[in-house]
This record gives structure tokens, C-alpha cells and sequence, in this order.
């Protein structure tokens, strides 16, 4: 019974990882959703200003660009991380389904016992290892896509930083500029930390 026991076990912690992965990829996401509005009502405000916050406007829309490309990659992130829980769920299921068979075997004898012995060994055998396997793969991709948002949001922080440098030249909108780029600043590090707590999920191997 211990087979099915630490298997039921094993899945259980990488379910609960996925979902915690979940839960901050859904953080990312309504971020986003945020940034993209800072950045529209941040290019009306160029507009009003006028000549001198022609930079900044400039900035502005490449920030809604980044709001939209990390939404769409955080979304694509979240794909991934459905076909682990489908993955990880059929793994509960097999694990359960030994612990059956284990239980059962415990009170046959014979060609009975035979059978399950059987049975057990070619599950455990190439079953649940098949599903840790896809769980594995699904773990590297997401690992990967992981590491790629993190690129960008750090190329949103590079516009956030210029953005700030241009309000400089906003002329009596300098300062509501000034706040605005420093909002986008703050949002991108609430970003950043997401994917911080992204990357320790991920870095959390499936039990072997």
C-alpha cells in the first residue's frame, strides 16, 4: 500500500504547486489589465501637454504594447499550466486506482494475488511514470516561458525609467507626468516580484 500511498502524495504536492502558479499567473494578468489603463490615461495626459510631452507619449503607447504582450504571454502561461493539472490529475486517479488494487491484493491469495501482482507492477511500471514524464516536459516549457516573460518585464521596466525621464520635459504637466511614470514603475516591481514568487514554484522539482 505504500506505493499507491506516496504516489497519491507526490501528485498532491505538484497539484498544489500548480495551483499556487495559477493563483500569481491570475495576479500577473489583472496587473497587466492595469498597466494597459495607466498607459491610455498616460496618453491622453501626453496629448494635453502638448509638444514637450512628445516623448513621453511615445513611451506611453510602447508601455500599452507591454501591457499586451505580457497579458497574452501570461494567458499563454496559464494554458500551460491547465495541461499540468490535467496531467497531474490523471495522476491522483492512477494512484488511487493502485491503492485499490492494493488493498484488494491484501486480502487475496493464490491466483488472485497473482493477478494483482500483475496488474500493479505493469501500472506502476509504465503508467504513473508515463504522467511524470509529461508532468516533467509541461515543467521545462513552463520554466521556459517563465524565463521569457521576465525578459520582457524587464524591458517594460527600462520604459517605465524612460518614461520618467521624459516627463522632465512635460513643462507644466511635468510633474502629473512625473507620477504617472512613477506608477509604472511601482506596477512593473509588483510584476517583478509575481514572477519572483513564479520562478520558486517552478524551481520546486516533482518528487521523484
Amino acid at each position: 500500500m505504500a506505493m499507491g500511498y506516496e504516489q497519491t502524495e507526490d501528485s498532491g504536492r505538484e497539484l498544489r504547486r500548480i495551483v499556487r502558479i495559477n493563483e500569481e499567473i491570475k495576479t500577473v494578468v489583472k496587473t497587466a489589465y492595469r498597466i494597459n489603463l495607466m498607459a491610455m490615461n498616460a496618453i491622453f495626459l501626453a496629448k494635453r501637454a502638448g509638444q514637450s510631452a512628445l516623448g513621453f507619449g511615445v513611451l506611453s503607447n510602447e508601455l500599452r504594447r507591454f501591457a499586451t504582450d505580457l497579458e497574452q504571454q501570461m494567458l499563454a502561461l496559464g494554458q500551460a499550466t491547465g495541461g499540468s493539472v490535467s496531467t497531474v490529475t490523471a495522476m491522483v486517479k492512477e494512484a488511487r486506482a493502485i491503492k485499490v488494487l492494493e488493498r484488494a491484493r491484501a486480502q487475496c491469495e493464490g491466483v488472485g494475488k497473482e493477478i494483482i501482482d500483475d496488474l500493479l507492477r505493469r501500472r506502476s511500471a509504465t503508467t504513473f511514470s508515463d504522467r511524470r514524464d509529461q508532468v516533467a516536459a509541461l515543467n521545462r516549457n513552463l520554466a521556459m516561458m517563465i524565463e521569457s516573460t521576465a525578459s520582457l518585464v524587464e524591458m517594460g521596466g527600462v520604459l517605465a525609467r524612460s518614461a520618467k525621464i521624459e516627463a522632465a520635459y512635460g513643462g507644466s504637466f511635468s510633474q502629473s507626468l512625473k507620477q504617472v511614470s512613477s506608477d509604472f514603475e511601482g506596477t512593473i516591481s509588483e510584476i517583478r516580484k509575481s514572477l519572483d514568487c513564479l520562478s520558486k514554484f517552478q524551481m520546486r522539482e516533482f518528487a521523484a
